[in-house]
């Protein structure tokens, strides 16, 4: 079965850059039609969507995010990866992936129709 597993740094420096790394197993990050997305949750509030990247390499992100994000991946290694840069305390949260198969729906993807989630990684921005 698809199993994802983040990876990263687990404190980063305010004004310095996020980046976090999404191992997939069992299935490949290029199969038809299915799609990676990186969602957040900081403490106390809910799930939030930041970006996707599908099959074919194309990218979407949210549009409160766009300027800061950039989601890419490396197909020899089976990971897709987020980078956040220019980071406040207010981008600390629980950091997971996710996959959906069947296409990326509607943008941003419902968080209710992913096929796939990581465990989550905790990520704090502090001095």
């Amino acid at each position: 079965q698809v199993q994802l597993q983040e990876s990263g740094p687990g404190l980063v420096k305010p004004s310095q850059t996020l980046a976090l790394t999404c191992t997939v197993s069992g299935g490949s990050i290029t199969t038809n039609y299915r799609a990676w997305s990186w969602i957040r949750q900081p403490p106390g509030k809910g799930l939030e969507w930041m970006g996707v990247i599908a099959y074919d390499g194309s990218t979407y992100y949210s549009p409160s995010l766009k300027s800061r994000t950039s989601i890419s991946r490396d197909t020899s290694k089976n990971q897709f990866s987020l980078q956040l840069s220019s980071v406040t305390p207010e981008d600390t949260a629980v950091y997971y992936c996710a996959g959906r198969k069947g296409g990326l729906g509607t943008i941003p993807p419902p968080l209710d129709e992913y096929d796939y989630w990581g465990q989550g990684t905790q990520v704090t921005v502090s001095s």
